[in-house]
């Protein structure tokens, strides 16, 4: 990958390259198709809503819990750059994964700007670590919990990964067994020079201290498996192709689904889709079966 070495150019570089909504000609519907979709899946499918995992009065949980106890459970996280969609727009794999015998909890989590990065992550491990607690309520097991996320999802996710944070809050090193990020953002220094700084603020700092990829655990690392659009820019590439590098380096699992033909938005639907690469990807990593 060649970035331009002028600071000036490369600002420019990187805004165009992580405008995600520019990257298609019809954003407007994706947000209505998430929402639609996981409308349906509300409809259809048994699910527990808004059960709490903190106090705030975003940090709610929707679960779609196993027919059969013992089942892996997936924590699903929504993108949208930290500031936008919630866990409505988000169930739309749950049908599918249910069926297949997986317990699917939905993440809310408060939205910047009102809160900093620090605070979204630190949400995030806490749901994790309330799962760890609490899944076999629903029919999970708690050996068995995997992440997946798409975008500012995939990075958290990342910061579900990483090392460091765990016995904090009192959960094992390997509480996250497995993961599959798609899309995600894991070296935040670029987004620092672009439009989507001016609501997150990142300094040096706070960049460096919230990109996984930089925060990789010394042990006790589940399996990773990573994802993203064929059709997204260079840099989105980049960013899931330095993760997986940097993770086989430190000698840990993972492996590259491609997706060919998919953009920045629709790629993510595949894990609601029986028959799809990410789908029986995320089957077999949860160890399911997808005969």
């Amino acid at each position: 990958m060649n970035r331009p070495l002028d600071p000036a150019a490369l600002a420019a570089y990187f805004d165009s390259q992580y405008n995600a909504r520019a990257s298609v000609a019809d954003y407007a519907q994706y947000p209505r198709l998430y929402r639609a979709l996981s409308d349906a899946a509300h409809a259809r499918t048994p699910c527990h809503r808004d059960v709490a995992y903190g106090s705030g009065a975003n940090e709610r949980l929707d679960i779609f819990p196993a027919a059969q106890s013992g089942a892996p459970v997936l924590l699903f996280i929504h993108g949208g750059y930290w500031r936008a969609l919630s866990k409505a727009d988000s169930a739309f794999m749950a049908p599918a994964l249910t069926a297949a015998g997986a317990c699917v909890v939905v993440l809310d989590y408060d939205l910047a700007p009102a809160v900093t990065l620090d605070q979204i992550v630190d949400q995030a491990r806490r749901a994790l670590a309330w799962l760890y607690r609490h899944a076999s309520e629903f029919g999970g097991d708690p050996q068995r919990l995997y992440a997946s996320g798409s975008s500012a999802g995939g990075h958290l996710v990342g910061m579900l990964m990483a090392g460091g944070w765990q016995a904090g809050l009192g959960v094992p090193d390997d509480v996250l067994r497995g993961a599959l990020p798609i899309s995600g953002l894991f070296d935040l220094e670029p987004l620092r020079s672009t439009h989507i700084n001016e609501w997150m603020q990142l300094s040096v700092e706070d960049a460096r201290r919230n990109s996984p990829l930089f925060h990789l655990p010394s042990s006790g690392a589940g399996e990773l498996v990573i994802s993203h659009g064929g059709l997204e820019s260079a840099e989105f590439a980049w960013q899931s192709a330095s993760f997986l590098k940097a993770w086989r380096d430190s000698g840990f699992t993972g492996r590259m689904v491609p997706a060919p033909d998919k953009n920045h938005f629709d790629v993510v639907l595949e894990l609601g889709q029986p028959g799809t690469p990410l789908y029986q990807a995320l089957c077999r990593l949860m160890g399911l079966d997808v005969r």
